[in-house]
């Protein structure tokens, strides 16, 4: 986009909201797209890609999570920042709409000044972070994109994917902040096991949130596995609340957090021609 104004789709179906919404933003200095139905909504995001979008979730035709999934779904709108406006008050309604990605979650009635404060915080973060992930400071998006890309071709690399499973439940069982914790310790562990005795140069970064990748030559890769393997799965009780991890409440072994760990080298991607389909291989090795 050449307009230096930050852009802002406003999807709500209540005209009054919608107006004032548009009128608010537009004195702070956003441009503004408004909407009131999903798929317009989704038609205007396609050709003109917002900075953010403030999207209320009781909509006339397809809900806003249905908008949310249909933005993530695009590679032209799966960046944009949703942050969810709506009269649902339930967890579990909050909780749908932040595994969609949102970035923030208000219900109504709300105070028009913390929503300004919120935008900017979205967009600032998503300005800042765009290269590294929020929570480890690892490399995350282009920075990964890109380095995966000089694969492509090359003959003497492995990739080890480090996958969390279930992180999800766990966020939803003891909160972002225990979820967080648990994602940042175990990049700190992949990352001290990397760099232990390296002399050769490796790459650390994010496939997505849950999988960490870690690109080195074949015999270094099998190094690092052995030391890295039984550190983060000893580690995995010590999240848990101590009564929970005591009684064994915790989670059920089909919830429980849990370790994978995949590698995929250089041989085994020769039908990968490009970025996506490499990706989609690595993503498959960790949770093989």
């Amino acid at each position: 986009m050449t307009n230096t104004k930050p852009t802002i789709l406003i999807v709500e179906d209540d005209l009054d909201v919608s107006e004032m919404l548009n009128a608010y933003f537009r004195v702070q200095g956003y441009d503004c797209l408004p909407a009131n139905w999903g798929e317009d909504a989704l038609r205007i995001a396609e050709s003109t890609p917002p900075d953010l979008a403030i999207l209320d979730i009781r909509l006339p035709d397809i809900d806003g999570y249905e908008v949310a999934r249909r933005l993530r779904a695009s590679r032209h709108t799966r960046d944009i920042p949703i942050i969810f406006l709506t009269e649902k008050r339930e967890r579990q309604d909050k909780l749908e709409g932040l595994a969609l990605g949102a970035e923030d979650y208000i219900t109504k009635p709300f105070d028009i000044q913390e929503l300004r404060l919120r935008v900017r915080n979205a967009l600032s973060r998503t300005s800042q972070n765009s290269l590294t992930h929020p929570v480890t400071g690892l490399p995350d998006g282009p920075l990964v994109d890109e380095h995966l890309q000089g694969l492509l071709g090359a003959t003497d690399w492995a990739v080890l994917v480090v996958s969390i499973v279930n992180l999800d439940r766990f966020r939803e069982a003891y909160g972002f902040v225990a979820a967080d914790d648990v994602l940042r310790a175990m990049s700190v562990m992949t990352y001290n096991a990397l760099h232990e005795g390296a002399n050769t140069p490796e790459f650390l970064g994010h496939l997505t949130t849950t999988d960490l990748c870690i690109v080195a030559n074949s015999s270094r890769l099998q190094e690092i596995h052995s030391r890295l393997s039984p550190r983060l799965q000893q580690s995995l009780e010590y999240f848990y609340p101590l009564k929970d991890r005591d009684s064994g409440k915790s989670a059920s072994a089909r919830e429980a957090l849990r370790i994978l760990i995949g590698v995929l080298n250089a041989a085994d991607v020769g039908s990968h021609k490009n970025l996506d389909a490499l990706k989609t291989a690595l993503l498959h090795a960790g949770k093989a």
